[in-house]
């Protein structure tokens, strides 16, 4: 079972790095974030609302905000810009709410409907809070290769060289 510790941590990691990936999206034209590069998601504007998504779907299973969450394919937010502003309030919002998990909420299940699938599920949190995390990574991976595969770096995107950790 994975600890608050670790959670904690994980929020700080997605919001480093969502920083730094969206900073970097941003000296993009439009255009170019919406240019289909064959990736699961097709762009990358569509592969950083997905990750919003599955962060707004799975805060709304864990504190019912938001009440209601759309369907997976809709354009959230309109606009990158817009895209940009509330997944960093998004972040900071994992980012507190790690801050008030125990051990006996993570090890508490919690039954969700998927709207994925359209299964429901019974699943001990910590297994769904480890998905959340590991879901942001996954998606940020297909990201970056994709801004890789533009000649565009985004630098380390290991945990160790988060500031926090700097000497």
């Amino acid at each position: 079972m994975i600890t608050a510790s670790y959670s904690q941590l994980m929020a700080r990691y997605n919001e480093w790095m969502n920083s730094r990936m969206y900073a970097l999206c941003a000296t993009l034209p439009d255009a170019e974030l919406h240019k289909d590069r064959g990736a699961f998601f097709k762009s990358i504007y569509a592969s950083l609302n997905h990750i919003a998504y599955g962060d707004l779907a799975f805060m709304s299973r864990f504190t019912g905000n938001p009440s209601l969450v759309p369907d997976p394919a809709v354009d959230l937010f309109g606009s990158f810009s817009r895209l940009r502003a509330e997944h960093a309030s998004l972040d900071q919002r994992i980012v507190a709410w790690s801050a008030s998990l125990s051990p006996e909420w993570l090890v508490e299940s919690l039954t969700y409907t998927s709207k994925i699938d359209g299964k429901s599920r019974t699943v001990p949190k910590w297994v769904l809070v480890t998905h959340l995390f590991n879901h942001q990574t996954h998606h940020r991976g297909q990201v970056t290769t994709l801004l890789s595969q533009m000649g565009l770096d985004i630098g380390t995107t290991d945990i160790p060289f988060m500031s926090q950790f700097d000497g």
